[in-house]
């Protein structure tokens, strides 16, 4: 027997799989269908316990190629269902060896929809999952849990370079997805990654052709270093930022930004190209927003969430610059607005 404990005394009783041992984090949903094992590997949930709604998860298994870092990222991943015999021409193994493997507690066999209306309803939440009845002492420290620095915790630990090709591009590396890496490689860039607190003056050292701001975890105001950074790279190159490298350029830019209710999480979530006037289906996992109202001038929203109405991108009117809130790497998800690479691509070479 395991038990979820929320913050607010809501109990779910289950039972663990994978890494069996107690485990904090801040407890989230996804509505993704498929692309679990890019869930677990993508360093934007460092700290957080990820619930999935879909019912079966892990069927077809686990494999060497659908990831997004070197290993799992959770604290802990909660399912209703797991499945002990995948099928795949892929598959390297099940879902709980590989969690067994990488020491991330698992749970299970509980109700997930009730559990994701909870969320919805009173917003993300602490959480602990304890292989028996938590303690006083356990409750009282959950409660009070923190994941301070995520962004340092999934950084790299030193820069290196992953691909060659014609357009030199800087990663800066808050949280990378390696899909991002491969979609520059795609489109023939030479690509640096550096650590997240590299200095502006080594990047403008480098004379690259464009900047690449990626993803990563955590409150966006916790990166003050990085915040200043940015700001001195803004207009010495082209910049293409994505989820928490959208926020921390905007924060630079001068706009401010707020946790949502419940976050952006899943593999369907509708965004509209304002300049395009098409929606596109998105990839997204993110738990804050930009404030519109506190958008300065140059800043304009050039996409938005058709579900809430939050900004999903902006594009920066007096500079080389344009960010998005969302993954167009879309690794689990549709690949619909792959086209920003392209975007980013022109932008470099037209100068």
């Amino acid at each position: 027997m395991a038990i979820l404990t929320l913050e607010d005394g809501t109990r779910f009783i289950g039972k663990s799989f994978g890494a069996k041992k107690d485990i904090t984090g801040e407890v989230v949903f996804n509505t993704s269908m498929t692309g679990y094992q890019e869930v677990l590997t993508d360093p934007s949930y460092c700290g957080q316990i990820v619930t999935m709604t879909y019912p079966l998860i892990g069927n077809y298994g686990v494999n060497d190629i659908d990831i997004e870092s070197a290993r799992p990222q959770v604290n802990g991943f909660i399912v209703r269902e797991v499945c002990e015999t995948p099928s795949n021409w892929r598959c390297k193994g099940t879902i709980e060896d590989y969690l067994t493997r990488h020491d991330i507690c698992g749970f299970c066999d509980i109700d997930t929809r009730a559990l994701t209306k909870i969320i919805r309803e009173k917003g993300t939440m602490r959480g602990i999952i304890t292989q028996g009845e938590p303690t006083d002492e356990q409750i009282d420290a959950m409660k009070i849990h923190e994941c301070k620095l995520p962004v340092d915790r999934v950084t790299c630990g030193e820069k290196y370079e992953y691909c060659d090709g014609g357009l030199r591009v800087a990663v800066l590396d808050y949280g990378l997805k390696r899909n991002i890496i491969r979609s520059l490689e795609n489109r023939n860039c030479a690509v640096t990654v550096f650590p997240a607190r590299t200095s502006a003056d080594d990047i403008i050292a480098g004379n690259f052709d464009g900047i690449m701001l990626t993803n990563g975890p955590g409150d966006p105001k916790d990166n003050e270093e990085v915040i200043a950074n940015l700001k001195k790279l803004v207009g010495t190159a082209p910049i293409f930022g994505i989820c928490l490298g959208h926020q921390l350029l905007s924060l630079a830019m001068g706009a401010d930004t707020q946790k949502l209710k419940y976050g952006h999480r899943g593999a369907n979530h509708p965004v509209k190209d304002m300049d395009k006037n098409r929606v596109y289906i998105t990839s997204q996992n993110h738990g804050y927003t930009i404030i519109e109202d506190t958008l300065p001038q140059g800043l304009v929203v050039s996409h938005r969430n058709w579900n809430d109405m939050t900004i999903e991108g902006l594009r920066y009117t007096d500079h080389n610059m344009f960010t998005v809130q969302f993954h167009p790497e879309a690794s689990p998800g549709p690949e619909d607005s792959a086209y920003l690479f392209d975007e980013f691509i022109d932008m470099m070479t037209q100068g």
